[in-house]
């Protein structure tokens, strides 16, 4: 039986580095430069939510990209798998958004989040099919079958 981590293909690690990437860029580009416009329209509260929600996005992507640079220096053997699987290697913890406070944001930050909360959703369910030695396919049927 393969372990999980060989299932793990080098193709889907440099695709998800890429949307993980165009994401990180994306969002920049808004937070730092269009979404300012946004962002002055907004109730004092509101300001500093979509302050909060800008960090939270940009934590959630920088764990997800470590996580995948992690992964290609397993894979280029510059890690073993013991390496890449130690707790400090793992995807970091990501905050929650208050749902609530973001559908109050303006539509392309909402955008934005729900994005970023899918990327680091599948890439944590990656994370965790390792731990238990479960590959992502056979994690995605196990949740299927239950949802049924």
């Amino acid at each position: 039986m393969q372990r999980a981590e060989s299932r793990l293909t080098p193709r889907l690690v440099d695709a998800l580095y890429v949307e993980a990437m165009l994401l990180a860029d994306e969002a920049r580009a808004y937070f730092d430069e269009h979404g300012k416009d946004d962002r002055e329209l907004l109730a004092p509260m509101l300001r500093v939510g979509f302050s909060c929600e800008s960090l939270k996005v940009t934590t959630r992507l920088m764990h997800v990209i470590a996580w995948l640079l992690t992964r290609r220096a397993v894979e280029a053997g510059e890690l073993n798998e013991v390496q890449g699987r130690h707790p400090s290697r793992r995807l970091g913890h990501a905050v929650d958004s208050d749902t609530a406070l973001v559908a109050e944001l303006p539509e392309d930050a909402q955008g934005l989040i729900r994005s970023s909360i899918d990327l680091y959703d599948r890439v944590k369910r990656i994370d965790s099919g390792m731990e238990q030695g479960e590959s992502p396919a056979h994690s995605l049927m196990r949740r299927l079958r239950a949802s049924l």
